[in-house]
């Protein structure tokens, strides 16, 4: 049977009642906005050495802070090596208070049932983007244009070591140094590298280069 909107409308008006309000759906982009307290992305990205050896980069990133942390480099990007990825993970966020309510990855097979079992371990729940929606990791996927535009792509890489040297100084610099639009221009540690000078208050400023000279950081001296 059908029933056409007038006939609905005048039913509503006879019994005084208003017609049912629409219903919001709520966008990814504001669940994760609502949510980003809790809520920690992670991901792979590859790097190949000038010995053509392909070495597995495994990083987490906290959606509030877009603080990272790097977890390790591999080869081997095993079942075994990415929980072990994941506990470390939890044990440094627990000597500082915090939890994972939320992991938000991609389904991507290197990420064994066990890993997403020490989230789930410590009351987190595992949240796989869609298939073929990239933007869905938007925050991951950033940081990874990001260190490849700033660092890695103007640099050779050796090994292993040599890799785990330049994302630690590379880190460091992003967590504690590097700008960030949304958070008002403020690194994710928010330690700002310099502060509002007036002109009648001259500041001298000291400038350190990081991985050979490709990144500076520049601070008012003391």
């Amino acid at each position: 049977m059908q029933v056409s909107a007038t006939a609905i409308r005048t039913t509503l008006r006879r019994h005084r009642l208003d017609p049912a309000p629409r219903r919001a759906a709520t966008s990814w982009q504001a669940f994760l906005r609502r949510q980003a307290a809790g809520i920690v992305a992670c991901d792979f990205f590859t790097v190949d050495t000038i010995w053509l050896r392909r070495l597995y980069v495994l990083f987490f990133i906290e959606h509030k802070t877009r603080r990272v942390h790097l977890a390790g480099v591999t080869a081997n990007p095993d079942g075994a090596w990415v929980t072990q990825q994941a506990r470390n993970l939890l044990l440094v966020l627990g000597e500082q208070g915090r939890r994972v309510r939320l992991l938000l990855r991609d389904r991507d097979a290197k990420f064994s049932r066990s890993f997403d079992d020490v989230f789930r371990s410590e009351g987190g729940q595992v949240l796989m983007t869609p298939v073929r929606a990239p933007k869905a990791n938007a925050y991951a996927e950033r940081w990874v244009r990001t260190v490849r535009a700033e660092c890695l792509d103007w640099l050779l890489v050796l090994g292993r070591a040599h890799l785990e040297q330049i994302l630690r100084v590379y880190a460091e610099h992003y967590n504690a140094h590097r700008p960030h639009r949304a958070l008002r221009l403020e690194p994710p540690l928010q330690q700002a590298g310099l502060t509002a000078v007036g002109e009648d208050q001259p500041a001298r400023v000291q400038r350190r280069d990081l991985l050979g000279g490709l990144i500076h950081e520049y601070r008012r001296a003391a």
